[in-house]
């Protein structure tokens, strides 16, 4: 009953799409007539830079021009790029105008861990200037804790906290809800990669050995980045700072003071003696300038010189579909053509590709990887990794000429496997519904599916073992692959594989990156290979997506919310979630591992 109610939600939620269309045009040209009354900040002297999270900050720039709608308030969260914030502090080091930078996390914007990482990386390089840097929060996250420690000094409210607890994740698993609905998964992985857990949720209740193993080490490294990097900023060792987490000894303000990790209690009004005393000075109106990220990059759009040779910059991010399509994923169509038009323009020297990927479809990552090769045969390529570059990330990443990793990405997996849903006793038993079927050859029905999400029989002896040979023989093509882009023994590339997933700072000692840095050091090394570092420009070079392609694909679930009330939008979550997973069939490299800060 609650499958069929969550299906018929959604063939609402499809039906009252047309209105939508209507409507959201309407959204689109109110917005464009507001956007003509707003007036663009202007940077005057004595100005603060402040980093409020007010936007996401975005490791690619998002192709839905209703990404940062919030469904359930209908408020706009903007965005800027990862590259424009890095590339905007860094102007801000030189710019007379600013004073300094204050970090107060109160926005409703998004950032990925290694994007965090990235960016205090930036803000240690911008107190390089002598300028100063100072923090305040009414609570700190761990991770706005983490970005705030780069700071000179860190303020609290009298009432705040600061979480400090370590690192988990859990991961959810569906087979007592597939065995209660009849759903039965079938699974195809080769047998050493253990580690390849992406299927486990499926056919199993809790982690296997090898996946605690693998998630505990990962954790282990990313906590201890974080640690080791909060310790030398705030003089506290990390065994002190393990003891406060176990403990749970910073969670009061007074205890966060006593303990170090913040220098005083103040009221967000008090932060006006504290510019005072840096010497900044107040404006007519008799108050500080301060100016958000997010203004900055508005008022310093980079201008690119048409003169210099240039780095291109190239952005894989999301999931790796198969096929065509729109949206926040990778099409293999779409990235190779990017690629292309990279490789042919004679004015980019050298490339970098920005990869944000846990993978996902194993052909359609080859694809990719065979017009990273092209490319890399007419000028340099590096690879920058985000939060992932994991399984079908990784493929498309190996054959580069340098690969560049932060300590807190997620890479590897390097593994395959096969997953398929058979649901004929699921739709025989729940909904009712029979399936009869004639055929001229034994397996001529094989992969026939209900809805193109159910299969409708399982597979049988001789049929599963031609989808194991299947994943056997991509598993070698990737193996293969990555022995020959990193100049490894497939010896040890074998080792190292299996499936296994790897912070970056453990994947550089085990040569699965060549350095750990962020997409500035990727850049630079790429002027570098390509013999330009003295002279040249940074340009993006995005897909080219039609107005028209990209307001129809955001007529998705964040619009349909806008018609719908909260049941039937949790009704439709729920049912789009369930797609998408039944639909991750076939031949896959992929990770789905997430950790939160």
């Amino acid at each position: 009953m609650k499958f069929l109610k969550i299906f018929l939600a959604a063939l609402l939620a499809v039906v009252v799409g047309g209105v939508l269309s209507t409507l959201l045009w309407i959204v689109v040209l109110c917005g464009i007539a507001g956007s003509f009354g707003s007036m663009p900040t202007v940077v005057t002297d004595n100005s603060i830079l402040k980093i409020d999270m007010a936007e996401n900050i975005l490791d690619a720039p998002s192709s839905d021009p209703f990404g940062g709608i919030n469904p359930m308030t209908m408020e706009q969260t903007g965005s800027i790029t990862l590259y424009n914030a890095l590339s905007a502090i860094d102007k801000a080091k030189s710019d007379d105008r600013i004073k300094g930078l204050y970090i107060n996390l109160t926005g409703n914007g998004g950032i990925s861990g290694a994007g965090i990482e990235e960016l205090r990386k930036a803000v240690v390089d911008f107190k390089q200037s002598g300028k100063f840097v100072v923090a305040y929060n009414d609570n700190y996250s761990q991770g706005g804790y983490y970005l705030a420690s780069a700071a000179d000094k860190i303020y609290l409210q009298p009432e705040g906290g600061v979480s400090w607890a370590g690192m988990a994740t859990t991961l959810m698993f569906f087979k007592n809800a597939m065995d209660r609905l009849g759903l039965h998964a079938e699974v195809f992985r080769p047998s050493v990669c253990k580690y390849k857990s992406a299927v486990e949720p499926y056919i199993l209740n809790k982690m296997s050995d090898a996946n605690r193993k693998q998630m505990q080490e990962m954790l282990d490294d990313m906590w201890g980045v974080i640690t080791s990097t909060v310790g030398e900023a705030r003089g506290i060792d990390v065994k002190e700072l393990n003891r406060l987490a176990d403990n749970l000894e910073v969670l009061f303000p007074e205890d966060a003071v006593k303990h170090k990790l913040v220098d005083a209690l103040l009221y967000a009004d008090q932060m006006d003696n504290v510019f005072a005393d840096l010497g900044v000075e107040k404006n007519i109106d008799d108050e500080y300038n301060i100016v958000s990220l997010g203004e900055y990059c508005a008022a310093n759009v980079p201008v690119v010189d048409f003169s210099s040779p240039k780095v291109g910059i190239v952005y894989a991010n999301g999931d790796i579909l198969d096929g065509d399509g729109e949206g926040d994923h990778i099409y293999p169509a779409r990235l190779t053509e990017t690629l292309a038009r990279a490789r042919k323009d004679k004015d980019i020297k050298a490339v970098v590709l920005r990869v944000n990927s846990p993978g996902g479809s194993a052909l359609a990552s080859d694809e990719i990887w065979r017009e990273v090769e092209l490319l890399k045969k007419e000028k340099p390529v590096i690879v920058s990794m985000g939060a992932y570059a994991a399984s079908g990330g990784y493929y498309i990443s190996c054959g580069a000429d340098a690969i560049v990793a932060d300590r807190l990405t997620l890479t590897g997996s390097i593994g395959v496997f096969g997953l398929f849903f058979e649901g004929g006793d699921m739709l025989r038993n729940k909904a009712g519904l029979t399936f009869d079927c004639a055929k001229t050859n034994r397996s001529a029905d094989f992969g026939q599916s209900a809805f193109g999400m159910l299969n409708l029989r399982k597979s049988t002896p001789a049929e599963h073992a031609v989808l194991i040979r299947s994943v056997d023989k991509v598993y070698a093509t990737f193996t293969g692959k990555v022995a020959e882009g990193r100049n490894m023994p497939l010896e040890k590339v074998l080792e190292v594989a299996e499936g296994r997933v790897w912070s970056g700072e453990r994947a550089l000692g085990i040569g699965l990156v060549d350095i750990n840095g962020g997409l500035k050091d990727a850049i630079a090394i790429a002027a570098d290979k390509a013999g330009i570092a003295d002279n040249f420009a940074v340009t993006e070079v995005l897909e080219e997506l039609s107005p028209i392609a990209a307001l129809m694909q955001s007529v998705s679930v964040q619009a349909r919310a806008r018609i719908m009330g909260g049941e039937e939008f949790a009704a439709w979550q729920e049912f789009t979630s369930l797609k998408q997973v039944l639909n991750r069939q076939g031949v896959q490299a992929y990770c789905p591992v997430e950790v939160r800060m």
